[in-house]
């Protein structure tokens, strides 16, 4: 794993790079939850997985976090640095086939809302958010009809919801699992892997 940091037009987002043992097959570039950061369980075994299969792996921490806070920037904020690191990363991985963007929580919302503007090919979205917890009417499904192959992972007891299938969106709910998806992660990573490799986007 080799870390850096790089410019964005919100302060420095700082980056997680892990690559295969051969030639990445896809490029996956995952972001953190609101107040939570890139060592999140799922986030760890869901890269331990990727890498396993020959996907490059880069865990982006946004600029607010760098900074020390733990209150989440604006949306807006938070789509402007994803979007400016994804141009960085598109140009250092340049021949890698097919770059899959996702995140946990709010980062997954991050990934779906400018995953066309960078050029993703799909998304991956864990614990997706679909609405504050008690509020079912504050629903935020429109943010996964991006057209591009979704895969959305939630627990069966996130207090956040789950959103339902639709065309080109897989939902996959795991049991006994709340928001953070720390119960069986391994299974989690491996639902992840098994995508990747349907795909067409893992060496193994």
């Amino acid at each position: 794993m080799t870390q850096d940091e790089v410019p964005t037009p919100r302060g420095p987002a700082r980056l997680d790079t892990d690559l295969p043992a051969g030639s990445p097959a896809a490029l996956l570039v995952l972001g953190h939850g609101a107040g939570g950061g890139v060592d999140a369980p799922d986030l760890l075994a869901v890269r331990d997985v990727a890498v396993a299969a020959g996907v490059a792996v880069v865990r982006v921490t946004q600029p607010y976090r760098v900074a020390g806070r733990r209150a989440p920037a604006p949306a807006g904020h938070l789509d402007e640095a994803w979007t400016a690191v994804l141009a960085v990363l598109r140009e250092r991985h340049a021949g890698v086939p097919a770059l899959v963007v996702g995140g946990r929580s709010s980062g997954a919302r991050v990934a779906c809302r400018t995953a066309r503007a960078v050029g993703a090919a799909a998304i991956l979205a864990l614990a997706f958010p679909l609405h504050p917890p008690g509020r079912p009417e504050r629903s935020r499904a429109p943010e996964l009809l991006t057209g591009l192959p979704t895969l959305v992972v939630n627990g069966d007891r996130d207090p956040f919801g789950v959103p339902e299938p639709s065309p080109g969106v897989t939902v996959v709910t795991r049991p006994g699992a709340g928001h953070d998806l720390r119960k069986d992660v391994a299974g989690t990573a491996a639902v992840v892997g098994d995508w990747l490799r349907g795909q067409g986007w893992a060496n193994g």
